[in-house]
Formats: structure tokens, C-alpha cells, sequence
């Protein structure tokens, strides 16, 4: 009898995934540092630059405001023009004005390039979800998702790490630790958005790294599912900018955004307020609750695709990280502080692998360029609200106490949306 034909599918999927996922995970990192390192400079800027909470909360927030301005626009120009080009154009212009945030003396220079940082990276992560659902089917895309979302914890990990000991650098050539940190974590960015021009492919069909045969059969497949979905899914822009289901689940990511910067841009603070000690004993401290997400995250998503479940994936890691949140409440110990962070970073990280599949699952073409930024521009709202309602907690209450209950609240009754999908 003669041989079956051999199903390329695993070997399709492993080739893609490791051309892919290691190089798309190194952008986020570089992306989430230029977002988070500004939590670790502010325990140098607050003194050398006088750059009190509510300085430092609006400069923080700030970035989201334009982020959201122009993620919609970039994403469909990501639609428009490729990935290859225009996650280049992202990651050259936000690496300049990251750099350029080493120059910074006062507070209008802070907030004016805190803004133009969130226009330089917008479109960026929705032009990621949209980018990937060309290469993977849904079935897989909760663990494809939450192995390239890793990359917000593990760049966690790293700058806490990196950043401690950037701050020690003060001094050194003149600059303070803090202008070292920008300067070490914004220049790699315009490097790899170079690579981008060469490494990235922009579809399935151009992929010179696959097999003709492979080739041609992740395209049918991508074919036949989109095929399989036509009866139920969105692709007129129109349709998806107005509908319901859309609106719904930017307002639970903008719960879950909330929450997550929240507790991200004061992780740092909150830490040094609870364990008294210095500087780059805080910083090594505030990577264990990022390394705790990157592995939570990559269990919940892979147990998603394998289960089938999507919407108890969400659920469930969104109410264990407000478990996490009132923790830090309601302990003294040290030890149970740091163990409340962990609980409540890997509770919330753990969300995104299986929430990004929903709105995958239903958008197509410009549909999915315009939906997912719109859900995206909604939820990254939550990043200006969250680290706000931080500040303005902390200046009339004296503390986090306050602000950590009210971020729970918030992430406990928004993550119930989820239950309408």
C-alpha cells in the first residue's frame, strides 16, 4: 500500500511558532520596559527632579492618553501597509523618544514625552493580535497569546533586575541613574526596529521559510477556517467600531488595564513603603511577582486551548488577582504582602492570553484592524485611570490600602462581562 501523505501540520506549527513567537516576544519586552522603567526612575527622579506622586502619576497616565488617540489609525495603517513596516516605523520612533526621555528637567518636558511615547508605540499590541491571527488558528491562539503576553512579565523581571542596577550607575559620565535607565532601555528599541525590516514576514503566502508544500497548506487552512467562521464574523469597519459585543469587551479590558497598571507603575513604591529597604533591594524584589505571572500565564492559556474555555479563563485569574489585591490589605507581614503582589500579578497577567482569542475569534480584516484597537484603545484608558486613582488614593488617604480595595472592586465586578460572551 502506499505511504499516506505526512500531516505537516505540528511541523507548520513548530517552525512558525519559533520563527515567530522568540523575535515577537523580544519587541514586547522592549515595548513593556519603555512603558514600566519610568515606576523605577521615579525612586531616583522623585528627589533629583522634585517630581512629586502627582507629578509622577499624571506623567505615568499620560502616555496612555496617546496611546489611544491613534491606536485605531495605526492599526489600520498595520492593515494597510504590513507588519513589517509599520512595527518598524512603532519601534524606531518610540525608541528615539524613550532615549530622549533622559533629557527631561521639568514637569511639562515629562508629560509631553510621557504622551508622544504612547503615539509612537500606539497600534503596536493590537497590530500583534491582528498580526498573529494570519499564522494560527483559534484553536491554538490562547497559548500562542500567552507566550508572547509573557513577555509583560518577563520584561518585568528584567527591568526590575536591570533597573536597579542602571540606578546605581549615578554618577557615571555625568548622569544621574536615572537618565542611564532610559538611555540603556530606549536605544535597543531602535535597533530591533531595524531588524524588524528584515526578519518579519508579513504573511502566510510570503513566507520563504516554510516549504512551498508547508507553505501552501497553512494557507488553506488559515482559508478554511475563515471560511468555516463567514456566517458569524465581523469585517465591515463600520460594524465592528459600532457594535456592542466590541464596546463589552473594552470595557472589561479597560477593568483589567486598570488594575494592571495600577499595581504596576507603584509596584516599586509599594514595596519600598512595606519592606524599608533601599533601592536595588526594591527593584530585585519587584521582579518575583513578574516571574510568578510568566508562569501562571502560560499554564492558564495552554490549559485554555486544551479545554476549549475561554471565558472561566478570564474569570477566574481576574478574581484570584483581586484576591491578591485585598490580601495586601488585610496582612502586616512582609512576606504576605509580597505573596499578595505575586497572587495578584499572575491573577491578572493570566487574563490575556485567553481574553485576546474572543474578539479574534469573530473580527476579520479591517474589522479586526479597527475592533481589536478599539478594544485595545478602551482598555489602555484604564492605564491613565489606574495609576491615577493610585496617586489621589495615596495623597487622601495616606497609603495604598484604599487604592488596592478599590482596584479589586474594580477588577472583580468588570471581569463578570465576560460571562455575556
Amino acid at each position: 500500500m502506499p505511504a499516506k501523505p505526512e500531516n505537516p501540520a505540528g511541523s507548520v506549527t513548530r517552525k512558525t511558532t519559533r520563527r515567530l513567537i522568540p523575535f515577537l516576544f523580544f519587541l514586547f519586552l522592549l515595548a513593556y520596559l519603555d512603558r514600566i522603567n519610568i515606576s523605577f526612575a521615579q525612586l531616583q527622579m522623585r528627589d533629583s527632579l522634585n517630581f512629586g506622586d502627582a507629578v509622577y502619576a499624571l506623567g505615568a497616565g499620560i502616555f496612555f492618553i496617546g496611546y489611544t488617540f491613534f491606536e485605531i489609525p495605526s492599526n489600520l495603517a498595520l492593515y494597510r501597509f504590513g507588519a513589517r513596516i509599520w512595527i518598524a516605523r512603532i519601534m524606531i520612533s518610540w525608541g528615539i523618544v524613550s532615549t530622549c526621555m533622559a533629557l527631561i528637567n521639568t514637569p511639562h518636558q515629562f508629560y509631553l514625552l510621557r504622551f508622544l511615547l504612547g503615539v509612537a508605540e500606539a497600534g503596536f499590541f493590537p497590530g500583534i493580535i491582528l498580526y498573529l491571527s494570519y499564522w494560527f488558528p483559534e484553536a491554538e491562539r490562547a497559548k500562542i497569546l500567552a507566550q508572547f503576553a509573557t513577555a509583560t512579565a518577563i520584561a518585568g523581571v528584567i527591568g526590575a533586575s536591570l533597573s536597579g542596577f542602571l540606578l546605581q550607575m549615578h554618577g557615571i559620565a555625568g548622569l544621574a541613574g536615572w537618565q542611564w535607565l532610559f538611555i540603556a532601555e530606549g536605544l535597543p528599541s531602535i535597533a530591533a526596529g531595524l531588524a524588524v525590516l528584515k526578519l518579519l514576514t508579513d504573511k502566510p503566502e510570503q513566507a520563504d521559510w516554510l516549504t512551498p508544500s508547508e507553505r501552501s497548506w497553512l494557507c488553506e487552512r488559515m482559508r478554511q477556517e475563515h471560511a468555516v467562521t463567514s456566517s458569524y464574523h465581523i469585517s465591515e469597519l463600520k460594524t465592528a467600531l459600532t457594535s456592542l459585543r466590541v464596546w463589552r469587551l473594552g470595557t472589561l479590558y479597560f477593568c483589567i488595564v486598570l488594575s494592571f497598571y495600577g499595581i504596576g507603575m507603584w509596584l516599586p513604591q509599594i514595596i519600598k513603603r512595606f519592606s524599608g529597604t533601599d533601592n536595588l533591594h526594591v527593584s530585585l524584589l519587584s521582579a518575583l511577582p513578574y516571574l510568578t505571572a510568566a508562569i501562571v500565564m502560560v499554564i492558564n492559556g495552554l490549559h485554555s486551548d486544551r479545554s476549549g474555555e475561554r471565558r472561566l479563563h478570564v474569570l477566574i485569574p481576574a478574581w484570584l488577582g483581586a484576591c491578591g489585591l485585598l490580601l495586601n490589605v488585610l496582612t502586616i507581614t512582609p512576606v504576605f504582602h509580597l505573596l499578595g503582589l505575586c497572587l495578584a500579578a499572575a491573577g491578572i497577567f493570566s487574563t490575556l492570553g485567553p481574553f485576546w482569542t474572543l474578539p479574534s475569534s469573530w473580527l476579520r480584516g479591517n474589522a479586526a484592524a479597527g475592533g481589536i484597537a478599539l478594544i485595545n484603545s478602551l482598555g489602555n484608558l484604564g492605564g491613565f485611570a489606574g495609576p491615577y486613582l493610585v496617586a489621589l488614593c495615596k495623597t487622601h488617604f495616606g497609603g495604598f490600602d484604599v487604592a488596592l480595595s478599590a482596584l479589586a472592586c474594580i477588577l472583580m465586578t468588570g471581569s463578570l462581562l465576560v460571562l455575556l460572551e
